[in-house]
């Protein structure tokens, strides 16, 4: 971030912090149901200049004396990210620190940041916990020998954090993972694709994880899919539904691959959606 502090939320008892680990690239050509004119129109139109650029943030959690990360970004995996880290540290937030990791999914964009370039945890003291079907989809021999070839690399870097974490690794299959804070099943991106909803003292939000990866093509645009998802069919169904439930109950969200604000809301306008960027504490 440009600013002098990481922007943050409070969600009654809950501060949640967008930590920014940098960004990655994506072109056009990956995604479905647009064309790639129409969609860098898109994005210069909403003023986005490195328009085939792809932000990633983690999302700290902290309450009631736990430090929890939601995401562990890139960790420099294909040069992408690896700024979460040193923007912790800025946070003022040591990696052993960190009691709990949730995981909304094992892509290396999510994961790549839990081990070092030396095969050694990042955050030593931290319970690994995601979804039963996330762990079950990554560890399958059969799911990787299917797996096109630019895809497999993503098999061996999730497997790389289950087994480095597998000591602490807690696998859930829906409800509350920790207290104030319930798991949100999101199919079509991976497997267990899972989003977390917060919710203290009446308020709410929710971190739905890679809902969107260009919110301003995808959220006016839900029927646009990336090459990322395993079923993009029921992604785009997925963002649509999620899109009319978080607009109607005038849900706050965060996203991974939302700007470096990091927390917006969603606005119907005209039949069809609006990202609006929350201003942050």
């Amino acid at each position: 971030m440009s600013g002098l502090a990481l922007p943050s939320q409070q969600v009654g008892d809950f501060t949640i912090t967008a930590v920014s680990d940098g960004y990655l690239h994506a072109s056009f050509d990956f995604l479905t149901n647009i064309d790639a004119a129409d969609a860098s129109r898109m994005q210069e139109n909403a003023g986005i200049q490195d328009s085939t650029s792809i932000h990633i943030n983690g999302y700290l959690v902290r309450a009631a004396g736990r430090t929890v990360l939601i995401d562990a970004g890139a960790g420099g995996f294909k040069q992408w990210g690896g700024r979460l880290k040193a923007n912790l540290l800025f946070a003022g937030i040591q990696p052993s620190q960190i009691d709990a990791i949730l995981l909304t999914h094992a892509h290396p964009d999510h994961v790549g940041g839990l081990v070092d370039a030396s095969g050694d945890t990042v955050f030593p003291n931290a319970e690994l916990v995601v979804h039963e079907q996330e762990v079950a989809f990554w560890q399958d021999d059969g799911n990787l020998s299917r797996a096109a070839e630019r895809a497999r690399g993503n098999f061996l870097v999730a497997r790389q954090a289950f087994d480095g974490y597998r000591e602490t690794l807690r696998t859930f299959a829906g409800g509350e993972v920790l207290p104030g804070i319930t798991a949100v099943s999101l199919p079509g991106h991976t497997a267990g694709h899972t989003g977390y909803r917060l919710e203290s003292n009446g308020q709410n939000l929710l971190v739905w994880g890679d809902i969107a990866h260009f919110p301003q093509i995808q959220i006016p645009r839900p029927d646009v899919s990336i090459a990322f998802d395993q079923d993009p069919h029921l992604a785009a169904a997925t963002r649509t539904r999620l899109l009319d439930f978080v607009s109607s109950e005038q849900l706050p969200i965060a996203g991974m691959h939302l700007g470096e604000l990091g927390f917006a809301r969603i606005k119907r306008a005209g039949g069809s959606y609006a990202i609006a960027y929350d201003e942050c504490a």
